[in-house]
């Protein structure tokens, strides 16, 4: 008891107050996080449209969010991270009940798209603004701990959600837009904004002081853009999990209060294993841990294919769990050590871009192949791509420069 005792204080302690409300913050719009992930099974359920135009829908969003990182990672640095978030979050909201009273297809798709857009824009801001307000050797602390702060709202969310949904599914959309306004309040109380103040750089821009910020910084960094294309990879596996994982139950007979409780465990998983997997890894080497944690997930998912009981898929859910754990700490530690101070909402946006394009490509592609190829090739193909891009991040990482050799004054 004392061990743990230990472990927490040596976890929590010494990060700044401001931190914690934008913990807070996502903690509180996590809680309430339930659309995206009921979302194709609002739609095959509730509504009666198909598998393959619930995974476009999803796409949409997906692609919604591709254009949102960019455009709130480029205003993240030009006109802040706060005001950034707050612009955001109200968007968000706004979709997010308008969603639940349309039921055209097209409207659908467009709210869906506007949605994936103002909730894109979001998150390249509130990561910029955790790496500013943390010293460099607190930040892989600091991203451990909001990700935990996700995966405790995700938990709870998903398991409320699947009870909420079988009373109506507006009651969902309307709970989810209320915690973003919250999040927002939170915001815009308690959150400083923290964009660095304006210096030269070798570029010629002047961070904060509204002159466009442009990606270029970004793309012309090869090792971060090997580490975007490899993150795009595993997005198309990691997306089947909110899109074709509950089509897959509900084909198995199960029901949404089923995918509501299977798809928690993620949540619980990471709120109970991550800090001390976390601290059981740290000596180890980044490449060895994203290599397990990138193999782990593409096989997670792949044993999908044998699953068709509830404890089935949950025991898949455990094993991609925990290459979740492993993966996103080293990968958000990986973003950081890589982003000049100024440049941080830009690379932040252009990684959240692989995940987004991700959500954009992955849903259409597992809906067809649901609906065309079947289980057992959708499962297996996410296997293969695991394995493929555990490799490529090996090989990435193996030869990963020192941090800190991309600074403000090289662009």
């Amino acid at each position: 008891m004392g061990s743990i005792r230990h472990t927490l204080r040596e976890t929590l302690t010494g990060l700044p107050g401001a931190y914690w409300w934008l913990w807070t913050s996502t903690l509180v719009n996590r809680l309430g996080g339930f659309v995206v992930g009921f979302l194709t099974l609002y739609l095959t359920l509730e509504r009666g449209r198909s598998a393959t135009y619930a995974g476009l829908v999803a796409s949409l969003y997906g692609l919604g969010g591709v254009i949102g990182a960019l455009a709130g990672g480029a205003l993240a640095d030009r006109v802040g991270r706060r005001r950034t978030m707050l612009w955001a979050q109200l968007s968000s909201a706004a979709a997010t009940v308008a969603l639940a009273l349309v039921s055209g297809s097209v409207p659908m798709a467009v709210l869906a798209a506007s949605l994936g857009a103002a909730s894109g824009a979001s998150r390249p801001a509130a990561q910029a603004a955790m790496a500013d307000l943390v010293d460099d050797e607190d930040r892989a602390r600091a991203f451990s701990l909001n990700y935990w702060a996700v995966n405790i709202g995700f938990a709870v969310s998903s398991a409320v959600a699947g009870l909420i949904a079988t009373h109506g599914y507006v009651w969902l959309f309307l709970g989810d837009a209320g915690t973003t306004l919250l999040c927002a309040l939170v915001v815009r109380l308690r959150v400083p904004e923290t964009l660095p103040a304006a210096t030269g750089s070798g570029s010629g821009e002047r961070p904060g002081t509204g002159r466009p910020a442009g990606v270029g910084i970004v793309l012309r960094d090869t090792k971060f853009m090997a580490l975007v294309g490899l993150t795009f990879l595993l997005g198309l596996v990691v997306q089947q999990g909110s899109t074709m994982l509950p089509v897959d139950m509900g084909r198995h007979g199960l029901t949404a209060r089923d995918y509501g409780t299977v798809i928690a465990l993620n949540g619980v998983l990471v709120v109970v294993l991550q800090i001390p997997l976390t601290r059981l890894t740290a000596r180890r080497g980044q490449a060895v841990v994203l290599a397990v944690g990138t193999l782990l997930m593409g096989w997670g998912f792949g044993l999908t294919a044998l699953a068709g009981s509830v404890l089935a898929y949950a025991g898949t859910v455990a094993v991609w769990t925990v290459g979740e754990i492993l993966y996103a700490p080293a990968s958000m530690s990986f973003v950081a050590d890589l982003a000049p101070s100024h440049a941080r909402g830009r690379y932040d946006g252009v990684h959240t871009v692989a995940w987004a394009a991700a959500s954009f490509a992955g849903p259409v592609l597992g809906g067809s192949a649901l609906d065309h190829w079947g289980s057992a090739a959708t499962w297996g193909t996410c296997a293969v791509i695991g394995t493929l891009t555990a490799a490529g991040s090996r090989v990435l990482l193996g030869f990963r420069r020192p941090a800190g050799a991309v600074t403000g004054g090289r662009v």
